[in-house]
């Protein structure tokens, strides 16, 4: 392909950068990531939750994993920020019977003190005294978190010296502040892995949907970088970055 070709073919995936939920199906065998972590998220959920309990997904996306847990749905309550997951979620989890509340602020969640034996997030926003007012004695915070370090060569591949949009998302940092909350630690773990796209175009769509890691990224701005990235494809068949994640496991003190 010429560079035009090339540059019209970009930004086409520019402008088709959008999901519902997190659906990362548009580049389905363009790109791979690892996985497999050393736990399994939704296996210590479901460890832990009963039918009796009162269960919250705080940041819920698209509803996905918490529909996919069957609980109880009068047992069940969501909050959303993201408009666009937010008209989703009262399409799909509102006519159940799930108590949905819109909340884009981590620190203010609009439910009772005590409301809730266990609160699960994965790779939402949290605040751990919001979440251990929220807890019944002896309740359940069990997170999955995007840290701080995550994607970091692919970023610099293209905004070299942007800074990380959440510098603090590390394991040591987030559990201090659950034993600062007053929680104590049930489980903590960290891991990298490896990330790779098999085509620009797929680089292209990632980075403009996960657009705080790639802030202001466009294929006008970043198009001589982009080039470059290409050579590496055409050369080596891929280009290759680090993801990180971190799991906390914390209990409200009976």
């Amino acid at each position: 392909m010429t560079t035009e070709e090339l540059k019209a073919a970009w930004k086409s995936e520019e402008d088709c950068a959008f999901i519902k939920g997190w659906d990362f199906s548009h580049i389905k065998g363009r790109y791979e990531e690892e996985n497999r972590l050393p736990w399994d998220y939704e296996a210590i959920v479901r460890s832990a939750l009963k039918d009796e309990m009162k269960l919250l997904d705080y940041d819920t996306g698209g509803g996905e994993l918490l529909l996919s847990l069957h609980h109880p749905y009068e047992n069940t309550a969501a909050t959303e920020g993201y408009p666009p997951n937010v008209k989703l979620c009262r399409e799909r989890l509102t006519p159940l019977g799930i108590d949905l509340r819109e909340c884009k602020d981590a620190a203010h969640i609009p439910f009772d003190d005590e409301s809730f034996d266990i609160i699960i997030n994965r790779h939402g926003d949290f605040f751990p005294p919001e979440i251990r007012r929220l807890l019944k004695p002896g309740g359940l915070f069990i997170t999955q978190q995007v840290g701080a370090d995550n994607d970091r060569e692919l970023v610099e591949m293209v905004l070299p010296g942007v800074g990380k949009p959440f510098p603090h998302e590390n394991l040591r940092e987030q559990r201090e502040g659950f034993l600062d909350a007053g929680f104590e630690i049930l489980q903590a773990d960290e891991a990298f892995g490896p990330i790779s796209f098999y085509d620009i175009g797929a680089f292209v769509w990632f980075a403009r949907i996960i657009e705080w890691e790639f802030p202001g990224f466009s294929v006008d701005r970043c198009f001589d970088r982009l080039l470059k990235l290409q050579e590496i494809i055409e050369r080596e068949g891929k280009i290759s970055g680090t993801t990180h994640r971190y799991l906390i496991v914390a209990r409200k003190p009976r």
